[in-house]
């Protein structure tokens, strides 16, 4: 007899199932940035209720490999033009968001800002870094539609599920003044990672994050949004790893991954009600998959784990209170410049 569920439950068992199988696959098949898999296919299931055709996800391999490439040709002008490349990279960053405000890809938003931030910074240090990270987003990338795929034929929508309704469209006046919160938001983890790009490459996922984040944060609830789903997730961080310890094999990493996000998808899909909104508990979870692919990746690499995580979670703190401080500035002017008109 074949189990009942509503369009809700099988979206939370598709995500937490498809997110968990991933994370599983990219680190048992060893690949480069393996977080990034996991975090693609995470995106893929909260935003798309359907597979996509294999046409669909060959092109979107193209241009995650095209958009991200618009780096490598701002590299020689960080290198030689520090000053105008940042402007460049910074003008780039408020038109990408802009397109993505007012109805762009929300996929190839985040392509273009990771080709901006992460590939640019990384090939001003070194061009095969730079090539690597494409490399590790193209094959990220096309490991989490394969598991999407698989995700959608273990928990497909009902036939005749409604489509969740489109996000509405922000005013044309709100736009730019978002957009360059937004870019505001990003281009500090982005110039830290110049400074180290191998170290800092995870903040500028972060920061991208809450930089989409912000989006559709007022400044009443940016505190409670952006710096409570940052300590959320390094908390299930902390609880993760202490479970992952009393037997580390790469099933049970799946097994505890699946458990965390069986537990974070039924609030994201409202199953299990709270007051924090859906974009709250999404960005927990991307966090939580960046802060524990990092900690396996120093564990491998024989770092001291706890350190490692304690200066990633501050710095992610800090990342999020700047964003927090760039919310409440712009709303403060928006409001005084209101006043005087």
């Amino acid at each position: 007899m074949p189990i009942k569920r509503t369009p809700r439950e099988q979206r939370a068992l598709r995500l937490a199932t498809g997110t968990a199988l991933c994370l599983a696959a990219s680190f048992g098949v060893a690949l480069p940035i393996p977080f990034l898999a996991p975090v693609l296919c995470l995106i893929l299931l909260a935003s798309v209720n359907r597979p996509l055709p294999l046409k669909a996800a060959v092109v979107l391999a193209l241009v995650a490999m095209l958009t991200t490439s618009v780096g490598l040709l701002l590299i020689p002008i960080l290198r030689y033009y520090p000053v105008t490349g940042v402007l460049v990279i910074g003008v780039s960053l408020f038109q990408v968001f802009r397109f993505g405000l007012r109805g762009g890809n929300p996929l190839i938003v985040t392509f273009l800002v990771i080709g901006l931030t992460m590939i640019s910074s990384a090939g001003v240090a070194e061009f095969d870094l730079a090539a690597m990270v494409i490399g590790a987003l193209v094959k990220g990338l096309l490991l989490a539609v394969l598991v999407v795929a698989i995700s959608h034929g273990l928990f497909p929508d009902p036939p005749n599920a409604p489509s969740p309704p489109p996000a509405a469209p922000l005013p044309d006046e709100e736009v730019s003044r978002v957009a360059l919160r937004a870019t505001l938001i990003v281009l500090p983890a982005f110039l830290m990672a110049l400074i180290d790009p191998a170290g800092y490459l995870p903040i500028i996922l972060k920061a991208v994050s809450l930089s989409q984040q912000s989006s559709t944060t007022n400044a009443r609830n940016a505190g409670r949004e952006l710096i409570g789903s940052t300590l959320c997730a390094g908390l299930l961080a902390i609880l993760f790893w202490s479970a992952l310890s009393l037997f580390v094999h790469l099933w049970m990493f799946f097994l505890w991954m699946l458990l965390f996000g069986l537990v974070l998808a039924r609030k994201l899909y409202a199953l299990s009600p709270t007051r924090f909104t859906p974009g709250f508990w999404l960005n927990t979870l991307i966090t939580l998959i960046i802060l524990l692919g990092q900690s396996v990746q120093d564990s491998v690499a024989g770092k001291d784990v706890y350190t490692a995580f304690a200066v990633r979670m501050g710095l992610f703190l800090l990342v999020t209170l700047y964003a927090c401080l760039m919310v409440h500035l712009l709303v403060a002017r928006r409001e005084k410049t209101q006043g005087l008109t």
